[in-house]
């Protein structure tokens, strides 16, 4: 049966053949306890019939929109995801863990082969034998780790005679060859090494020489310590030698008898002066500097400035003005003392640094102090620093407070003096300027070609290094010789180039310090390095056949240096010549001083501060502010 629909289009209506609407709900009435399961299927297979007489239309109808496919979700616990960002994520991790952790856990385990350091330079290698110098030249009961094993205990009776000295004299350093212990030379040693490691301790602390070069030190001041009432605030007296000899003696004493330290037998005379600016300067140089060295040490630190202190009142008592050695056979023909104003000058200039007492400063830069030290004159001879002339080191020490404090009035004017001074003494080392000769070679010649010229150039490399790194400090690229500007590397060349020449580069191609390089002298005038040891003790002129003998000495006194080549750069390794192959402690002490403001261990550069730690303020501390306003 068809019927019009009111919407348009046929609706066919069918039904059961002989079936009735009320039987057919009964039958679904009673369908509903069936099991589900037959229920779904029949349903499907029912909705799949009447499908295929459908069209797409009808079908629409009666299906409705396709039903969307539901997103798949993790619940863990506390949080509840997709798993598609939960899959990205874990991808993410494992991509973080191969890209990151992984290397990371990888250069952690990896065994780690630490950078082998960079080989040190020539002035390293040839700065740890010069310092070995010094142990060689012990005297006293020497500590197990001396480290020079042919050296033994010795002068353990020297001073013994003596009332007012409890333990005598003993300790300290023999000057050269012989067995003598020259004061003045000691003192001046100790002040160039303390000097050294106030400028460049870091350094000496990068080579692993901090604590043996201290050692040196103290070892020396110690002794200058015992040479003097130490514990008086005013004295009257200073020993200024022990041991000694008489030009052309022929009784034993230590030039005439040829013997090791260890089996000296004959009598050491001990030398005293009741007036000595210069050596009481010196010496008060000496210790101050190396009160700075121990600042760490605040007893022995305060103990030193004290003995520095009476040792400069002494010095500069006005009735007390006569040299050291005026008149003394034992000391004027080998350490004779030109001056006593440059050592008023340094040692005031060394107290000024320990204590930062104004009066040290004031004497330092007064002008009739200048003025009667030849200071402002610009003599050649008095650019070359030694045992005997400190004018050079001492205006340079001044000029780095100017450099670096600029302290202004009242002291600026001659600060400013020194400093030009100091500027035209560089000057003067260049070769160009034609101030000294130079020989062939390239060693200049500071001491006009007389013997034992190695000291005076180690000396002035020294102070040309040293120049250079207070100005380098600044920032300054140079300065002015007249006209001319001359660049610092200039400077650095000729220091450079003297020590060079001293370690090998020269015509010989020998080093002049014993044990570095290839080739050496073998036969150092030095008496314990000369006789072997062993249960035979020679005597005074029995040891004459060590002396005497053509072969190499039995022990190399490792890092001295020797007195050096002649004015035509040629050398005689011969131990009866000492002008040539004789060593000194003031020589060796500027050739270290040299090579460690040389050497490129530890960096460049000095200490800016250290030297002023007890320098105070110069200028007047700012008020404190004003307590917070209360209404």
């Amino acid at each position: 049966m068809h019927s019009s629909n009111s919407w348009g289009g046929s609706l066919e209506i069918t039904a059961n053949n002989g079936g009735d609407s009320t039987t057919e709900e009964d039958n679904r009435s009673r369908n509903l306890d069936w099991d589900r399961a037959s229920i779904n299927h029949q349903q499907q297979q029912y909705n799949y019939d009447r499908s295929r007489n459908l069209d797409e239309t009808q079908q629409s109808w009666l299906l409705g929109p396709p039903e969307k496919k539901k997103k798949k979700y993790v619940d863990l616990g506390c949080i509840v995801c997709s798993r598609k960002a939960l899959k990205y994520t874990f991808y993410a991790i494992v991509v973080a863990f191969l890209v990151i952790a992984l290397p990371t856990i990888v250069a952690k385990l990896w065994p780690k082969h630490k950078p082998r350091p960079s080989p040190p330079d020539n002035y390293t290698l040839a700065l740890h034998k010069a310092l070995l110098f010094f142990n060689a030249q012990k005297s006293g009961k020497l500590p197990k780790s001396n480290g020079i094993p042919w050296r033994g205990d010795s002068g353990l009776q020297d001073g013994s005679k003596l009332t007012d000295v409890k333990g005598g004299l003993v300790g300290g350093y023999y000057d050269a060859g012989d067995n003598i212990k020259f004061h003045f030379p000691m003192s001046f040693a100790m002040t160039m090494l303390s000097w050294s490691v106030i400028e460049y301790e870091h350094k000496y602390r990068a080579i692993g020489e901090y604590d043996h070069i201290k050692d040196l030190i103290k070892w020396g001041t110690d002794y200058l310590l015992r040479t003097f009432n130490s514990t008086a605030t005013k004295i009257d007296k200073i020993y200024t030698q022990v041991g000694g000899a008489l030009n052309n003696s022929r009784t034993p004493d230590d030039h005439y008898c040829w013997q090791r330290p260890e089996d000296m037998n004959y009598e050491r005379p001990v030398q005293t002066a009741t007036s000595g600016p210069d050596l009481a300067g010196e010496m008060a140089a000496a210790l101050a500097a190396a009160s700075i060295v121990f600042r760490d040490n605040t007893q022995y630190s305060k103990k030193l400035v004290k003995g520095a202190e009476t040792l400069f009142d002494f010095a500069r008592d006005f009735g007390k003005r006569t040299s050291y050695c005026r008149g003394n056979p034992y000391i004027e023909p080998f350490y004779n003392s030109t001056n006593y104003f440059d050592e008023f000058m340094w040692g005031s200039a060394w107290l000024y640094y320990a204590t930062g007492n104004k009066t040290y400063i004031s004497l330092a830069t007064n002008p009739g102090l200048s003025k009667n030290s030849n200071a402002l004159f610009m003599i050649p001879d008095l650019s070359v620093l030694s045992w005997d002339n400190k004018l050079p080191a001492a205006m340079l020490l001044l000029t780095r407070m100017r450099i670096f404090l600029n302290p202004g009035y009242p002291y600026e004017e001659m600060l400013s003096s020194y400093h030009n001074i100091t500027s035209l003494t560089m000057c003067s080392y260049l070769q160009r300027f034609q101030v000294f000769n130079f020989t062939k070679g390239g060693l200049i010649q500071l001491n006009h070609g007389r013997g034992q010229p190695l000291q005076y150039v180690a000396n002035a490399a020294f102070l040309a290094s040293l120049f250079v790194d207070y100005m380098n400090a600044t920032g300054v690229p140079g300065w002015n010789c007249g006209p001319n500007f001359i660049s610092f590397n200039d400077l650095r060349s000729f220091a450079t180039s003297q020590i060079n020449y001293i370690l090998g580069e020269n015509p010989l191609k020998m080093s002049y310090v014993v044990g570095y390089g290839n080739k050496f002298p073998r036969h150092v005038h030095h008496r314990g390095a000369s006789i072997p040891t062993g249960k035979t003790k020679y005597s005074c002129t029995g040891g004459w056949r060590w002396r005497d003998t053509k072969s190499p000495n039995p022990h190399n006194i490792t890092g001295a240096m020797v007195g050096g080549p002649d004015k035509f750069d040629k050398f005689k390794d011969t131990r009866a010549n000492f002008s040539y192959t004789e060593p000194t402690l003031a020589g060796n002490a500027g050739l270290v001083a040299a090579l460690v403001s040389l050497t490129s261990s530890g960096g460049y550069g000095v200490d800016k501060n250290a030297i002023f730690s007890a320098v105070p303020p110069l200028y007047p501390m700012n008020p404190p502010p004003p307590p917070p306003w209360k209404p």
